[in-house]
């Protein structure tokens, strides 16, 4: 063509495309000849980019084909959706453009290389959005230059009628309760029960946005007028490792804490609060447990661990007297992020909850598994989607005087799915939207996520609506969200740099728009998300250098203007630190956070806490003062890791085998070297590996000699007696145990508790165990009734928690029903409240004999079977010998000895391949014994396995075990007509035992040899 004409066609087709885009939202953003650069989202995002690209890209093709030129023209377009970073202007004048980053404009124009002329091609993730708003044909998957991996491409034919595509998302805004009046009526049946002093417990539960909070605040309405206690609890998703962050929360509001209060008017305030029954001790740990000085009241001197048993029992009094003073409803929400140490008061609480006039009420979305349903006073109650009728109804009410056609509201509801924050969400974005055709189209349409776990369509809308406020309302937003789901204007103002004009302006919008709440008024003033997902759209709007500024200033703020927040809360300086990439500053304050959760005992976070520590850690560069801090933070997490997953677990053996590997290179005989050796003794026990124990704990103990640290080598002997028990060497594990408890110091420091993750009471128990098997009944009674005092005075939860399953063990190697079954549930209730798995395990094994011993054959079969499977799932092996002889003897007195004597042959497999002894002589015995019962006439072998058992006890100097297998094989031997050959076998073995003669085994000894006699 002549040059000047091809202008004119390129000049008409560009025209064309510039009003078609511009008419649609988009952006043009290049022209390169004959093809040109578009954007949708950007500068300004819509609820619907995607739509509107592929509307454009049809109507192009059209309109281009349309245009009058010499010859035809045709149009090729291709559609890619994906996160990009828009650049500064390039250039000047006309040739100003802005440059694009990123995947998605590489595949677009891919794309449209291999399109048809006049179609429009678009990729996977478009296709994802738009539902079934366009007919489409799959073209295939093609290999694209520059691409990775074939790629999924579709043809869009054409526009078809609009299906609902939205997803839940929670809300919290006061509309219209509708189509929820069966399940608002059993709420109130449930206060009822509660005013007459019934407690009940609901778990209320559904996806985002179904209307939880909703439900929850017309209950409130409900009883607006009628007298009783609120008690309102939020968890949070920045604080699920921050232990009693809703209780802490709650009482900060109920107190009514302001900002600009000191110490002294605090301390007031929960004096205030505190009910009139509170005793000055129990003022005090709630001061201490929110950061308050407790100079007014008598210095505690409790170990952390028992500060925070006290301070449960204060929480739990201050709910009680509330409760009794007037009735009491109670709403604990988001319970999908609540931390461990809430969830464990939470477990007290609903089980208090059945003798108060309380009615507690629980939210959470249905990835949270509630242990709690099935126990009597809990309702379990799950919210589903609404109806067309009613979700009609609540857009009714949202739209007001500004009524919405019939036909636009029907398609609102049909949009939004049945999930009442869609309706809501929608609704408003329409009806701001009214007087313009297309802006109503664009409300009731999405586009992509900017964020994961942002449903694509709320994210849309949510991003649209903060456009619609304008630039420095969504700065503002923007700012807010990366300090966190809620923020305050103290925190906000230095931080965002603006006027008090321009702040509040822009907080007036957000709060008008229902993005944000607010409570108080500027400089006092604390603003909340409505929901997490605007907070995630917010902050996923920024661009990562932009963030990372951000968050060093937020933490530059906090530890400047609010060190009592930094105090109370390093886990908070140590989010921002670590999200600003400032590695150094983040690790020391994710250290500090972990010690002050080990100082509660609140050990799942203390172990997450020193993780993230090591993860930032790992990041910085590496030198001998990295590996020093390392180790620390290694250490620190080991006791955490152990109580909470088990000594064997494999995260624990890690974390030791880590520490191990520095101190090794960089800290030989330190303090840290012994912790690490013991902690990996400790899981190398556990696991079974008793030859690589021994040699660690030999190891640990010459370096605790070294370093002339009574404390350490009284731990490093007790370390080593437990290895020796395992390995059925009884006289040496008496001897290590023995020489440890004679260096105990009531007058330590007890540092080495948090360390070892025990107090060293459970040596006392340990020594009873071994002093049973050595033919001491009464003194391992003793012993262990000294370490159950001791662990319980020391308020040590592990502690205590594993001196009651060695109390449990040593009642069933006695053969006692009743008292294993007390000790085992004692060890089981504080192992489930404090999540150690490992401990949790053995309680439900052993009380699985006591029930069978009691005449609850099937119950108690299935309890030793699930704490097996428990006790493995830790990654533990050290008792299995032990659980499968109690597991065949159960098979065998409930009739099954064919499978009691194929779990023997298992026991004796695992004795086999790791050497763990000291069950050995029972596995043999009990061998014998199920030889017998499947086979009356097999007396050789049954003989051959009782003589094994008390060669075997002889050897390990086991008296207990020999004396129960002579009693065996003389009873055979006897049945045998050679009464003699029995006696003479059974009577010097009974004769050695001084003590005892209550216990079952003695009893039975004599009774045969008493009938031997005769």
């Amino acid at each position: 063509m002549d040059p000047e004409d091809l202008r004119e066609v390129i000049s008409a087709y560009q025209q064309c495309v510039a009003k078609t885009v511009q008419r649609l939202g988009g952006f043009v953003a290049k022209y390169m000849g004959d093809g040109v650069l578009v954007y949708f989202g950007y500068p300004h995002a819509h609820e619907d980019d995607a739509e509107r690209a592929v509307r454009a890209g049809l109507e192009l093709t059209a309109a281009v084909t349309a245009l009058k030129a010499s010859a035809p023209l045709q149009t090729r377009v291709g559609i890619a959706t994906g996160l990009v970073v828009v650049g500064d202007l390039i250039g000047s004048g006309e040739a100003q453009e802005r440059g694009i980053v990123g995947e998605t404009p590489n595949l677009a124009a891919r794309l449209q290389g291999i399109a048809d002329p006049n179609t429009v091609v678009i990729a996977e993730a478009t296709r994802k959005l738009l539902g079934s708003l366009f007919e489409l044909d799959e073209v295939g998957p093609k290999d694209l230059k520059g691409i990775a991996g074939p790629v999924r491409a579709f043809a869009a034919l054409r526009p078809r009628s609009v299906e609902s595509r939205f997803e839940a998302l929670h809300a919290s805004v006061l509309t219209a309760l509708v189509g929820r009046e069966e399940e608002l009526e059993l709420l109130l049946r449930r206060w009822a029960r509660a005013m007459n002093g019934e407690g009940q417990v609901v778990l209320l539960s559904g996806e985002p946005g179904i209307g939880k909070s909703r439900l929850t605040a017309a209950l409130l309405e409900r009883l607006a007028g009628e007298p009783h206690t609120r008690l309102r609890y939020f968890c949070s998703p920045q604080a699920t490792d921050s232990a009693l962050f809703p209780v802490i929360g709650q009482m900060e509001r109920a107190g009514g804490f302001a900002n600009d209060d000191d110490a002294e008017a605090k301390l007031d305030k929960l004096e205030a609060l505190a009910s009139p029954a509170a005793s000055p001790e129990d003022v005090a740990l709630l001061a201490e447990l929110l950061s308050l000085p407790t100079v007014r009241y008598p210095a505690s001197t409790a170990s952390p661990q028992r500060k925070k048993e006290q301070t449960f029992t204060a929480l739990l009094r201050q709910l009680e007297a509330l409760a009794r003073s007037r009735p009491a409803l109670m709403l604990f929400e988001d319970l999908h992020w609540i931390d461990p140490s809430s969830r464990e008061l939470l477990d007290r609480m609903i089980e208090r909850a059945v003798r108060l006039p309380l009615l507690l009420v629980l939210t959470f979305r249905p990835e949270f598994q509630a242990p709690w349903t099935g126990l009597s006073h809990v309702t379990s109650l799950t919210l589903s989607r609404l109806d067309p009728q009613n979700g009609a109804a609540m857009v009714s009410f949202i739209a007001g005087e500004r009524a919405l056609p019939e036909a636009l509201a029907a398609k609102i509801v049909e949009r939004a799915d049945g999930v009442p924050l869609f309706v809501e969400e929608l609704a408003r974005a329409v009806i701001e939207a009214q007087g313009s055709r297309e802006g109503v189209e664009r409300a009731l349409s999405a586009t992509a996520p900017a964020a994961a776990g942002v449903p694509a369509a709320l994210h849309a809308s949510l991003m649209a609506r903060l456009d619609r406020l304008g630039p420095m309302a969504r700065e503002v937003a923007q700012i807010g969200a990366v300090i966190g789901r809620d923020f305050t204007y103290e925190l906000l103002a230095p931080v965002a740099g603006r006027s008090e004009a321009e702040l509040a302006d822009a907080l007036g919008r957000l709060a008008d728009a229902g993005l944000v709440f607010q409570r108080g008024v500027p400089p006092q003033a604390a603003y909340l998300f409505k929901h997490a997902l605007v907070r995630d759209v917010a902050y996923a709007s920024l661009l990562r250098r932009r963030r990372q500024e951000l968050h060093a200033h937020i933490a530059a703020q906090l530890e400047a203007r609010f060190p009592d927040s930094a105090e109370a809360q390093p886990e908070l300086l140590a989010h921002h630190f670590t999200e600003a990439g400032l590695g150094e500053q983040a690790v020391a304050y994710w250290h500090r956070a972990g010690e002050r959760a080990v100082a509660r005992s609140a050990n799942v976070e203390a172990a997450a806490h020193f993780g993230r520590g090591i993860d930032v850690l790992n990041t910085l560069p590496e030198s001998a003062a990295r590996d020093e801090r390392e180790l620390a933070l290694q250490v620190a997490r080991i006791a955490p890791l152990q109580n909470s997953q088990g000594h064997g677990s494999s995260e624990t053996e890690h974390a030791a085998a880590c520490a191990l590997a520095i101190s090794r290179r960089v800290a030989a005989d330190t303090h840290a070297h012994f912790w690490a050796l013991f902690a990996l003794t400790l899981a190398t026990i556990v696991r079974g590996a008793l030859r690589l124990a021994r040699d660690l704990g030999d190891e640990a103990l010459g370096v605790a000699m070294r370093l002339q640290d009574p404390e350490l080598v009284a731990y490093g002997h007790g370390n080593l007696g437990l290895t020796e028990l395992w390995f059925g060497e009884y006289g040496e594990a008496r001897t290590h145990l023995e020489r440890a408890l004679a260096l105990y110091d009531p007058n330590w420091s007890h540092t080495a508790t948090f360390r070892a993750g025990m107090h060293f009471h459970i040596y006392r128990a340990m020594l009873g165990r071994v002093l049973w098997h050595l033919g001491y009944p009464e003194r391992a009674l003793h012993m262990v009734r000294q370490a159950v005092a001791a662990a319980d005075e020391s308020g040590h939860p592990f502690t205590l928690t594993d001196v009651f399953q060695w109390a449990a063990v040593l009642h069933q190697l006695r053969r006692e029903a009743g008292p294993t079954v007390d000790a085992a549930d004692a060890a089981l209730t504080l192992a489930n409240e404090h999540i150690f798995p490992f401990l949790a395990a053995h309680a439900t094994t052993l009380r699985g004999w006591a029930l069978i011993q009691q005449g609850r054959g099937e119950e108690g079969i299935d309890a030793i079977r699930r704490g097996i499977d428990a006790d493995r799932r830790t990654g533990a092996n050290i008792e299995d010998s032990h659980w499968l002889a109690l597991l065949a003897e159960a098979c065998s007195k409930t009739g099954n000895a064919a499978e009691g004597l194929r779990v023997v042959a298992e026991a004796l497999a695992h004795v086999a391949r790791t050497g763990i002894l000291y069950y050995e002589a029972e596995v043999h015995r009990l061998d014998g014994e199920l030889r017998l019962a499947c086979d009356p006439a097999a007396t050789p072998a049954a003989e051959a396995c009782f003589r094994r058992a008390i060669e075997i006890a002889r050897a390990q100097q086991a008296k207990s075990w020999e004396l129960r297998a002579a009693t065996s094989l003389a009873r055979l031997l006897r049945d045998q007509s050679r009464q003699a050959e029995a006696r003479d076998l059974l009577a010097p073995v009974y004769g050695w035992f001084t003590e005892g003669f209550d216990t079952l085994d003695l009893k039975e000894a004599k009774a045969l040899l008493n009938e031997l006699a005769t």
